[in-house]
């Protein structure tokens, strides 16, 4: 078998699923979804894995994918933000979750995009925006491959949070044993937004309550 035809059976699946709200403070909340990849590319250090990303997150990663591919080639674009999205309207939340979705299908297209080290560790790691920079900077104590690697689905809040996750001995890929169990519901999207019953607007991926008494 050539090379050209192995490559050609891996495959790249992903799902975007499962809005949640989340609440910074009594005032301000913002969603976020599950991100949910099956692959059996070698791109991958992680076959399976499950993280929460919230849209400003996405947003994030295509500026750092568009720096760092020096304008080579053409992103898709993420669906537009919408400063009347309303956090109770499954349509809007079902409409934005397609764009996400299609979003990531159209990148992991790309072998170039496939090598940034930005796109593994928005799929694969649970790291905020600034340690995920920091991370593919090489400006933190621990690698690429042990961030993703890293076991739970905390965000880590120092490196020595993920130093002494990486030392304790566990199944590394126990983060995406929810998604694995959930696989039949992976395309069904409206038991999601039963979740969604805090009223409101959105502006900005993030909501300030006090626009309600308006």
């Amino acid at each position: 078998m050539t090379e050209d035809s192995t490559s050609k059976q891996q495959t790249i699946s992903v799902w975007v699923r499962d809005p949640r709200i989340q609440k910074n403070d009594f005032w301000h909340a913002y969603i976020d979804y599950e991100i949910c990849l099956h692959t059996d590319s070698v791109c991958f250090t992680k076959k399976i894995s499950s993280v929460r990303r919230r849209y400003s997150e996405f947003v994030w990663l295509r500026k750092k994918l568009e720096a760092n591919s020096l304008l080579m080639i053409n992103l898709p674009v993420l669906p537009p933000k919408n400063p009347f999205f309303s956090l109770n309207n499954a349509r809007q939340i079902t409409e934005r979750m397609k764009g996400l979705q299609r979003f990531l299908e159209l990148i992991l297209h790309s072998p170039l995009i496939l090598s940034d080290s930005c796109l593994h560790l928005f799929l694969q790691s649970q790291l905020s925006v600034a340690k995920m920079e920091a991370c593919a900077a090489g400006r933190t104590r621990y690698s690429v491959v042990q961030a993703v690697q890293g076991c739970g689905l905390r965000r880590f809040h120092s490196d020595e949070d993920l130093h002494k996750d990486m030392s304790s001995s566990c199944d590394c890929e126990s983060d995406s044993s929810e998604c694995v169990e959930s696989e039949s519901l992976l395309l069904n999207t409206s038991h999601s937004t039963e979740l969604l019953q805090y009223p409101g607007l959105e502006k900005e991926d993030t909501v300030n309550y006090t626009s309600q008494t308006a």
